[in-house]
């Protein structure tokens, strides 16, 4: 059994990427070819956003969002420590300080009535993270910083795709991130991401970042990096494109499914919540469950895949260690302890569902 079977999808749409992939070898264009903005084109489509900016990865486009709203040494971005490490790296590496708010226990998503007490002067911008697919509570988050001038930047790169109050995730603050990381629910075949905004400001500060920080050729208006989304992988998504639609709509199912199947699992377990006013994408399907290991060790046994996401709090890492405030993130802390991923991708049939369903709540028991 696959965690995520990547390959199911590419026989399902060999077609349109081969396709894709070949008109890139006829014109050799790998660098900002006109995949490039064909896919930015779709992607604002989508998610009805104004500006799109394709990137090398999902982490390049945390950073080069916090570089356009010029956060540097001695600014403070208040974000959620349970989440990627990519989250809080973007902001340590441009001198600033990552604040960490502790989650919801039932969303794992940012709890958003301890942000307004971690905010200082020095604060530049709120960065929550919609995890496993769904997005936070961000009209609460806009409108705390909107109370204070801050900028709001969306960690999306897991919900893409996913709705909240019926917009799409990734227009649903100043400025929104995602990735398209092979295992993302729409993914590339290496790395990549994209940038979302409706600022126009923003988004030219963005797209001069991205090459050098140039606006012209061998002009450089600003400190920028090397992060281009290459051609190739422009082509993959979107021949990947074809089909998501429908990949959205079979996650959602499966995801509500599982849900359904695991109402009632004993033993303290319990899945994470979707609020009724948006929709998960469920990148990753999560359970909080007790003893962890002996359940792991239990459907390594049946031969089901697992993982954790994340095993540890960003502020428990060697390297974060010092950004940690003692006693303020005890569900972050828990839920690392409690939290493992089952099998999740819009071909998930429903007898292998059952099967994993199945040898989970008899490992519960």
């Amino acid at each position: 059994m696959q965690f995520i079977d990547l390959k199911k999808q590419y026989q399902a749409l060999r077609d349109p990427i081969n396709k894709r992939i070949q008109a890139v070898l006829d014109h050799g264009q790998y660098i900002m070819g006109p995949e490039v903005k064909e896919l930015e084109d779709a992607l604002s489509s989508y998610t009805d956003s104004k500006h799109c900016i394709t990137v090398a990865s999902g982490t390049e486009a945390l950073l080069m969002a916090l570089m356009a709203l010029n956060v540097r040494p001695g600014d403070e971005v208040i974000t959620t420590t349970f989440t990627f490490i990519a989250t809080a790296e973007v902001i340590v590496l441009l001198g600033a300080t990552p604040v960490f708010v502790d989650v919801l226990p039932d969303t794992c998503n940012i709890d958003t009535s301890r942000i307004e007490a971690k905010i200082t002067s020095r604060t530049k911008a709120i960065l929550p993270v919609s995890l496993y697919g769904q997005c936070a509570d961000m009209d609460e988050i806009n409108a705390i910083a909107a109370r204070y001038g801050l900028a709001v930047i969306e960690d999306a790169a897991q919900s893409f795709g996913a709705t909240y109050k019926g917009r799409k995730s990734c227009n649903v603050s100043t400025i929104g991130c995602t990735s398209f990381f092979p295992s993302k629910p729409l993914g590339c075949y290496g790395d990549g991401g994209a940038i979302f905004t409706n600022d126009d400001t923003l988004a030219q500060a963005m797209r001069e970042i991205r090459v050098h920080g140039q606006s012209s050729r061998y002009h450089h208006t600003r400190i920028g990096v090397g992060g281009r989304m290459d051609t190739l992988q422009c082509a993959v998504v979107i021949g990947k494109l074809e089909r998501f639609d429908w990949e959205v709509e079979q996650r959602a199912q499966i995801g509500k499914r599982y849900q359904a199947l695991l109402a009632n699992a004993s033993n303290g377990s319990r899945t994470v919540a979707v609020r009724e006013d948006r929709t998960s994408v469920w990148a990753q399907f999560t359970v909080i469950v007790p003893e962890r290991e002996r359940i792991i060790n239990v459907m390594k046994e049946a031969g089901i895949p697992t993982a954790i996401h994340y095993p540890r709090a960003i502020h428990q890492q060697p390297a974060y260690q010092q950004y940690a405030v003692a006693g303020e993130t005890p569900v972050s802390e828990a839920l690392a302890q409690q939290v493992l991923s089952l099998p999740m991708h819009p071909d998930l049939d429903e007898e292998s569902q059952d099967r994993i369903v199945d040898t989970l709540l008899s490992a519960l028991n």
